[in-house]
């Protein structure tokens, strides 16, 4: 590649969408190049720049930022830049329109550089695949090695599919609130919604989280630390170090405890930010704390926010709606509305049921929800053709409605059972405790043992003292070792051979899945059951298919014998996941009763917990299951997705690509093949390691091998093959003999690209994805098509010779072929368009509808979509066709002359 020099005008072969680029600097080893149609600035290292300089071949139309065009006949050099003539008159290349694409099809045709007739029809069926994969319903869903649950895949697909997605993701623990938010991210990421994304969790999960997004998304996260900061501050104290990856996943604390790192990070923005562990974004009494704050202000200027903990209430109701304020802060701005909407889920959730029975509302209803709600009123009226909508509007406007997102044990199905078996021991003391233990290791053989206790100091102790009277195999965990210690822990005790037991501090409560060992010790208990429900999630998770068995010693006589019995006898917190533990505690205050009143306890808990279960399970539970997907929506995505995966002819397809770029492909078994570079015909084949890989097709085979790689639609070596093809010149100039056609004469086939240039920010991508037309025309002008017998043609090569021959008697006709192929194209243009337009108007007039009936600044919300819509249209109307390939067909056997 030559050296840019300011002002030239360049394309990127990696985004053609972006248009002309122009060069705005250039050091020593980068270059900044500006898409003014896109709005869009990117930085390259002059290494690896995916970037050809755009110079126009003679008789080009070429146009100006004026409109006025000009086809060129001469080219000169004025220092390094173009300047292109024709008609009398000139154009330099810094002014020519930023929406010019590079014809190269044509350009190669009259220099008689012509690709095989098959390269032409794996380039234009891979602008199919590619058209199909960014239109496809569960893009972006497809693509996760994850097992196909249902409630996942309709959440994912809820907040995947919002203009702005901001949600809390509140399932109970163990059902799978990581995989939710990694499948939203990535829907996000591979529709261009979300580029930079900002994943903020406790210390402790960092590699979880860095493992499962690469393993099961694809997506490579670069971990931060105070470390990484100031390493690229050394080399340039001026750098912003959040600026240096569009994907970054850092603990909170980073960023709590540190106003310049923070201040950093919210000048770098963001598309999307998600925070783990939420509940210990803390809120009381009024004030926030240093991570609720952080999370305050880089929330305020990020577009996606997604909040992810099983205990949203652990702290306090306070603190809840502090969380929820975050991600819709004009609806919750006030804790006493909050309440007063908790205290009529009841009677929204009897209403939505009813509408969904076939019900319609009563008096009673339509005059509690129509009077608050014009949009309720309005839809009430149209009667049973508004029924969704009337569905939608309820639970948006007076439930939890696109905030919050729970599911729990009791909706589902398939749950281990859960044994509690309490331990009174005669004596107190961590002595005690321990020789329990010991016998209890003896009893249970190899099993595996994790066991949690609450704090550092005490973990250590249990593992000493443990280490002095037993030879027992035991890990240790606790937030006093590294990252990579921690990780080496939990993963010995997750080997067969490794160690039987593995001890935790409080931080093993959270996050991590230890799923293969069925039995916990519960060494000391949590003053808060939504806490000790944290612990027992560690083993009751998705997967889990044996018995848990809990083991509590317990000193008779102590403060340890009124939790234990409480949470057993009064919660029955052990056996069974507590709905509503915050409030119960609010309620009963259990660390302020006496051993002599424990029994009263009881009995008052049992009553409460189950009027609390009744109340929740006819309201805020019962609503948020209504909210949070139905069967037959995940049913719809389960389908779309089973039936991409069984997709054979994908699998050809993709194959032929690889084998294309001369991909040594070795079948290994049904679906799976073993991938090596051999001898490629690019020097870097993307997401393809140097030692090559093993991948398949078959989702089963990926689940249970996750050192394969699982191949779909969505995976990176899939759209970056793609894109290596479909950004080059090959196959985008071919010429074809069809030797037993009943025709005669000529047929030129081309493939046109119907693309937006648009800013990332209009997410115009949702209406209408670059999609290819393909036109042919025969010698008469007629649009063939359709034609099946032309879709199915036996098509041959032309030896050099032949083609020599025949180019010169074909070029003359050829601008007149493609002006009619353009002009059927355009026609298909403005049919697609008006499909487009009215999509987004239609998409848009919803939510502009909905933010007049439920903003507090109505005006400004409506004015600000409306603009948007605007936008929109102005883009859409303005779509481009891009002539991409051009195929002349010769019916019949030529003859040389």
């Amino acid at each position: 590649m030559e050296r840019p020099r300011s002002g030239q005008r360049w394309i990127s072969l990696s985004e053609p969408e972006l248009g002309l680029g122009e060069v705005r600097e250039v050091s020593n080893d980068a270059v900044q190049v500006q898409f003014p149609a896109a709005r869009e600035m990117r930085r390259y290292a002059l290494a690896s720049a995916p970037l050809r300089r755009a110079v126009f071949p003679l008789g080009e139309v070429l146009r100006d930022r004026a409109g006025t065009t000009l086809v060129v006949e001469s080219i000169t050099h004025e220092a390094h830049l173009l300047r292109y003539h024709g008609q009398e008159r000139s154009l330099c290349e810094t002014t020519l329109a930023d929406d010019l694409g590079f014809h190269t099809a044509e350009a190669k045709w009259r220099a008689g550089i012509l690709d095989e007739s098959s390269l032409f029809s794996l380039r234009l069926e891979a602008w199919y695949r590619r058209g199909q994969m960014q239109q496809s319903p569960v893009r972006g869903l497809v693509g996760g090695r994850v097992d196909l649950i249902p409630h996942q895949l309709s959440v994912a697909m809820m907040v995947g599919e919002r203009l702005v997605p901001r949600a809390l993701l509140a399932d109970e623990v163990g059902l799978g609130k990581t995989v939710e938010a990694g499948l939203i991210l990535h829907r996000l990421h591979l529709t261009g919604r979300a580029d930079r994304v900002l994943v903020l969790v406790p210390e402790s999960l960092l590699h979880q989280w860095f493992v499962e997004m690469l393993r099961k998304f694809n997506l490579n996260f670069n971990l931060y630390d105070e470390a990484r900061c100031e390493a690229v501050e050394n080399s340039d104290e001026l750098r912003n170090p959040f600026l240096e990856s569009p994907l970054i996943l850092a603990a909170v604390d980073l960023l709590a405890h540190d106003s310049h790192r923070l201040q950093q990070a919210a000048e770098a923005g963001w598309d999307l930010l998600i925070v783990d562990e939420a509940h210990h974004l803390g809120w009381e009494d009024g004030v926030p704390g240093l991570a609720y704050a952080a999370v305050a202000k880089l929330a305020e200027d990020t577009p996606g926010l997604l909040l992810l903990t099983a205990t949203p209430e652990q702290l306090s109701e306070e603190g809840h709606h502090a969380r929820l304020r975050l991600l819709d802060p004009e609806r919750y701005q006030n804790i006493g509305k909050y309440r007063n909407e908790m205290d009529r889920y009841a009677a929204v959730a009897e209403a939505v049921e009813r509408l969904r029975n076939g019900q319609w509302l009563t008096g009673k209803q339509h005059q509690l929800f129509a009077q608050e709600s014009t949009r309720v009123r309005q839809l009430v009226t149209h009667g049973e053709s508004s029924r969704a909508e009337l569905i939608a509007a309820l639970l948006d406007g007076f439930g939890l409605g696109r905030v919050m997102f729970r599911h729990t044990r009791k909706q589902l199905s398939g749950f281990p059972v859960r044994k509690a078996h309490l331990v009174a021991l005669d004596q107190d003391g961590v002595d005690s405790k321990i020789t329990w233990l010991v016998a209890l290791l003896k009893k249970l053989g190899a099993a595996k043992v994790l066991l949690i206790c609450s704090s550092r100091p005490l973990a250590e102790d249990i593992f000493h003292r443990l280490q002095a009277v037993s030879r027992i195999n035991a890990g240790l965990f606790h937030e006093g070792l590294t990252l990579i210690q921690r990780d080496r822990a939990a993963a010995y005790f997750a080997e067969p051979e490794g160690a039987r037991m593995l001890i935790c501090s409080e931080i093993g409560s959270e996050g991590r899945n230890f799923q293969f060992a069925h039995h916990l010790v519960l060494f000391d208990l949590p003053t808060n059951p939504e806490l000790l429900e944290q612990r027992i999630g560690r083993l009751d998770r998705i997967g889990q298919s044996e018995t848990i068995h809990l083991h509590i010693p317990y000193a008779l006589g102590t403060t340890e014998e009124v939790w234990a019995r409480w949470y057993h006898q009064g919660l029955n917190a052990f056996e069974q996941t507590v709905p509503g533990a915050a409030q119960l505690m609010r309620n009963l205050h259990p660390e302020q009763v006496a051993l002599d009143e424990l029994d009263s306890l009881i009995r008052e808990s049992r009553q409460l917990r189950d009027h609390l279960v009744k109340t929740l399970a006819k309201g805020q539970d019962r609503l948020l299951a209504l909210n949070s997907g139905g069967p037959e929506v995940a049913a719809t995505l389960i389908g779309q997705i089973c039936a991409l995966d069984a997709e054979v002819a994908f699998e050809k397809f993709f194959l032929r690509v690889l084998a294309h770029y001369g991909m040594s492909i070795e079948p290994l078994g049904a679906r799976t093949y073993v991938l090596h570079p051999g001898h490629l015909q690019t020097a870097a084949f993307p997401a393809m390691p140097t030692d090559g890989l093993t991948a398949t097709f078959d989702r089963k085979q990926a689940l249970s091998r996750e050192d394969w790689a699982f191949l779909s639609g969505d995976h990176p070596l899939v759209r970056g093959a793609l894109d290596l093809l479909l950004t080059s010149e090959q196959g985008n100039a071919a010429f074809a003999i069809w030797e037993d056609s009943d025709r005669r004469g000529m047929l030129v086939e081309v493939c046109f690209i119907l693309e937006c240039l648009a800013p990332a920010s209009l997410q115009a991508d949702r209406f209408l994805a670059p999609r290819p037309l393909r036109i042919v025309v025969d010698h008469t002008l007629a649009d063939v098509s359709k034609d099946r017998a032309i879709i199915q043609a036996q098509l041959q090569d032309a030896d050099a010779a032949l083609v020599r021959t025949l180019i010169p008697t074909i070029t003359p006709h050829l601008p007149t072929l493609l002006e009619k192929a353009q002009e059927l194209a355009e026609t298909q243009r403005q049919r697609i368009l008006r499909s487009a337009l009215g999509k987004m108007r239609q998409h848009l007039q919803q939510e502009i509808t909905r933010q007049a009936d439920l903003s507090p600044f109505p005006q400004a919300a409506v004015d600000t979509l409306q603009g948007q819509q605007e936008e929109l249209t102005h883009t859409l109307n303005h779509a481009r066709l891009r002539l991409d390939a051009l195929r002349v067909i010769f019916c019949g056997a030529p003859t040389r002359s």
